[in-house]
């Protein structure tokens, strides 16, 4: 199993130390590094800035917004990272939530499946770059048919580095999962439990077994990512996951439509998902964290002393995943000393 370094989105600002991390990851042997982006900073341009100074790492995004861009200015952007990396470049993308696409991007959510599909398909028709792009679809098209008329396909003056370029797609619910293993060359769970390890077995394989499907199972790669804290008191490494988890869990999307919430709910865990949602949207955050449980936390998470995460991870090494993607600080992308000790706990 690999193991990447999830850097993830900012917060309220830049975060401190972060291009001594980026080094100090690739020095220590971590496969890649990761970004993302909600609404706030993007997962572009901190990994071009700050993966300039490495030369080894893999460098990827988990994810970028379908929303955010349309599919040929996220096709420019990632041949032109992955010419600067020198190929070390890989796409992760994702459809957000309704609360994120129509609140922030101002587009319509509904479909994302089909979206999806046809996102994806005009990626890679401009990455293999072999005709000028047409497309004409539910959701893009391409040239424009209702703008001058002056519009017509075109081809990337730029050459692909890579024309198998890997595009991973973030994935939660049980179609997404199976359109992922049909048309991507990866899945980015989020919050992914070794418990729920049989019920994305299937979906996988249903993606799997579709024609066309573009991997197998064995070149297919799972990157997970999985909030980590080295402490020797599990109940303080704890303490330090529950504030992402009642966020996500509480306070992501609306009350009745919650992808993240209805993860842990299928995991066993739905009364609790409810009472803390409850707590976080009543603007009572403090006790929607309090009321997360430490057994919840190690469901998704690498807690406490070294020894004890190293004997944890034989529980996901025996999953689908292939890359575990650990935070040593949620959001924060900063944290040399805990960046070490994972290091030396998995590596």
């Amino acid at each position: 199993m690999r193991i990447g370094y999830h850097l993830g989105y900012w917060s309220s600002a830049p975060p401190a130390r972060a291009l001594e991390t980026v080094r100090a990851a690739e020095a220590l042997g971590f496969d890649s590094l990761w970004t993302a982006e909600a609404y706030g900073s993007d997962a572009l341009t901190p990994l071009a800035w700050w993966g300039a100074s490495t030369s080894r790492i893999r460098l990827a995004t988990n994810v970028v917004q379908i929303s955010a861009r349309t599919p040929t200015a996220t096709a420019m952007a990632a041949m032109t990272l992955d010419h600067l990396s020198g190929g070390r470049f890989t796409l992760g993308l994702g459809v957000s939530g309704p609360q994120v696409v129509e609140g922030w991007y101002g587009q319509a959510y509904p479909r994302p499946l089909a979206r999806t599909r046809e996102f994806i398909r005009i990626v890679r028709e401009v990455i293999a770059r072999e005709h000028p792009v047409e497309h004409d679809g539910q959701f893009y098209q391409l040239p424009d048919q209702h703008g001058s008329g002056l519009g017509k396909p075109l081809r990337s003056t730029l050459h692909p580095l890579r024309r198998d370029l890997p595009i991973l797609l973030g994935a939660e619910g049980p179609k997404n999962v199976a359109l992922a293993a049909e048309i991507a060359d990866g899945w980015l769970p989020l919050f992914f439990s070794p418990r729920s390890d049989g019920f994305y077995r299937a979906a996988l394989a249903e993606g799997f077994g579709r024609p066309g499907a573009r991997r197998r199972p064995d070149d297919f790669e799972v990157a997970a990512s999985v909030p980590m804290i080295v402490d020797d008191d599990v109940e303080k490494a704890a303490d330090q996951v529950r504030p992402q988890l009642a966020l996500y869990i509480g306070g992501m999307g609306a009350r009745s439509v919650n992808f993240h919430l209805d993860v842990f709910a299928r995991m066993g865990w739905e009364e609790v998902c409810h009472t803390v949602q409850q707590l976080y949207l009543a603007g009572h955050k403090r006790e929607a964290i309090a009321a997360i449980p430490t057994e919840l936390v190690s469901d998704v998470a690498l807690i406490g002393p070294a020894g004890k995460i190293r004997e944890d991870v034989a529980r996901w090494e025996s999953t689908v995943v292939t890359t575990l993607l650990v935070q040593s600080v949620p959001f924060a992308g900063n944290d040399l000393e805990g960046l070490t000790a994972i290091a030396e706990a998995l590596l």
